[in-house]
């Protein structure tokens, strides 16, 4: 993990950090850190700091920490802080200068070290992930998944599907051959995959063309299959206002007990949880499964998990996620694609 600290504030240190990262890693985009993201709540539970008067006179009036940050693999690998942290660390006594306060910059310290420690022995165990893929690349008689593509970190586990496609077949010796893809909303393309998946962990927003291209898909029979990477709120509000976008006047609403999805082929009442999702519940370690749906042109449409799959599907859930864990994640991962391809 790298820490980008622009000494006493400086702008030009902060811009020349944003735009070396995006040379380094192209494909994954650089964004601002939501409130809820666990560097905030590694130690210290950090949803609001103290800037110094120096801030609030270059014009900046936030009470949220401002870092922003490259995240593969559901781990963040580079830190960029928009404001000063070592004047706090060193405990330079200026409010005039572009920082947080001393007391904000060091459990922020505290905090990144926290976060860089448990993930560093976390990311062993997922350095071991496999990706499974069918040799045969020919797309005849394959059951097509794209992943969509937007404007956002899309690829949060990079193998996860891989890897849940592969154990779905390994447990239901269904002969179905699948294939992945991965097409922007606007691509004429979707309309030949029957089903779609969305993930992420951060805030995005849809295009004008982008909603209209997702309802016609909807509408035509497409299934939208979408989860927040590791319970992650903002992705969570995100997604949720968007979706009300597309299907206007219709909402997400969770699925009865008795729907197929919590029963073919597994039948499923509880799944374990994550440590983190456990002690946001009051340190049960099990818990009934929430998805939601939607329906657009008398179908289901959409099937949203508000927690985290992806990483159990890898086997290898965040130790910061709030989400299911390995078995019930798999569990629930082969009743979403049963439901997919015998709907």
């Amino acid at each position: 993990m790298i820490i980008f600290n622009p000494g006493m504030g400086s702008k030009p240190f902060y811009d020349s950090a944003k735009r070396e990262l995006s040379e380094v890693f192209p494909e994954i985009p650089i964004q601002r850190l939501s409130s809820d993201h666990p560097i905030f709540h590694s130690y210290y539970d950090l949803n609001q700091v103290q800037y110094r008067s120096g801030v609030r006179q270059a014009g900046y009036h936030g009470t949220e920490p401002w870092f922003e940050g490259v995240t593969i693999n559901c781990r963040t690998v580079a830190v960029v802080s928009r404001w000063g942290l070592d004047i706090g660390w060193d405990a330079v006594d200026d409010d005039s200068l572009l920082g947080y306060s001393i007391e904000s910059a060091q459990k922020l310290g505290v905090n990144l070290l926290a976060y860089a420690t448990a993930q560093r022995a976390w990311a062993k165990n997922l350095a071991r992930s496999l990706e499974f893929v069918d040799a045969d690349s020919s797309q005849a008689g394959k059951f097509t998944i794209a992943q969509v593509i937007y404007d956002g970190e899309l690829k949060t586990r990079h193998t996860a599907l891989s890897v849940l496609l592969h154990q779905f077949n390994r447990k239901t010796e269904i002969p179905v051959k699948f294939t992945r893809r991965e097409l922007r909303l606007t691509d004429p393309g979707i309309f030949d995959v029957p089903v779609l998946y969305l993930t992420g962990h951060e805030d995005f927003r849809f295009s004008s063309p982008e909603i209209n291209s997702l309802r016609q898909y909807l509408q035509n029979g497409g299934l939208l299959i979408a989860e927040a990477c590791c319970g992650r709120r903002a992705f969570d509000q995100a997604f949720r206002r968007e979706i009300a976008r597309v299907l206007a006047g219709t909402d997400l609403a969770p699925l009865p007990a008795a729907h197929p999805v919590f029963n073919l082929p597994n039948p499923i009442a509880t799944v374990g949880v994550t440590p983190a999702l456990a002690a946001q519940l009051g340190r049960r370690s099990t818990t009934t499964p929430v998805l939601l749906g939607a329906e657009a042109g008398g179908h289901l449409a959409v099937l949203y998990s508000p927690y985290g799959l992806a990483g159990g599907w890898e086997l290898t859930p965040n130790p910061y996620s709030f989400g299911y864990d390995a078995p019930g994640s798999l569990a629930i991962g082969e009743n979403i694609l049963f439901h997919a391809i015998t709907q």
